[in-house]
């Protein structure tokens, strides 16, 4: 698995947002080469039981979701999680082989990228956000690239602990 480059091919702002997506989104599946199905489920921090390599690329792969799906598109919710379990995708992700996981996000990432090239910058979602705004297509990107990118510090601080590696 390369990384895509973070500098963009152009210099509009669509390019540039997608291609930080994309960077960060290549970044989390690179922090996963290479490691053994026996860690991918294991979880490390005493206080944070649920943050595994799997549960967060499942994490990412499921706010990817919800905020192109549901909020952008205003879909009806069918993520995993629920009311009792608010966190489920993180904690069913050990169920499954983190190569799934990680072919899952990279194909659910193809698909968002098509739904990002059809649709202006400036198109509203269709749902609300906690606020009552409804945020443009734009928010969405830049926040899809924050969220990512700070779930790759955690993808970087638990494959140090899990097996000592290290990188960019």
């Amino acid at each position: 698995m390369t990384r895509t480059e973070d500098t963009p091919p152009a210099w509009d702002e669509r390019t540039q947002l997608t291609t930080f997506l994309d960077y960060a989104r290549d970044t989390a599946r690179a922090k996963c080469q290479g490691v053994s199905a026996e860690n991918a489920g294991r979880s490390l921090l005493p206080g944070s039981p649920l943050m595994t390599l799997s549960g967060l690329i499942n994490h990412l792969r499921w706010v990817e979701y919800y905020w192109f799906r549901v909020i952008f598109l205003g879909e009806e919710d069918q993520g995993p999680w629920t009311d009792e379990d608010p966190d489920r995708e993180m904690r069913v992700a050990v169920d499954f082989p983190l190569p799934q996981l990680l072919d899952e996000y990279a194909e659910q990432s193809a698909r968002h990228r098509e739904l990002v090239a059809a649709h202006d910058l400036d198109t509203r979602a269709e749902r609300p956000v906690r606020d009552g705004l409804h945020v443009d297509l734009r928010w969405i990107l830049l926040h899809l690239t924050e969220e990512t990118a700070r779930h790759n510090g955690h993808l970087d601080i638990l494959r140090e602990l899990l097996d000592g590696t290290t990188g960019d």
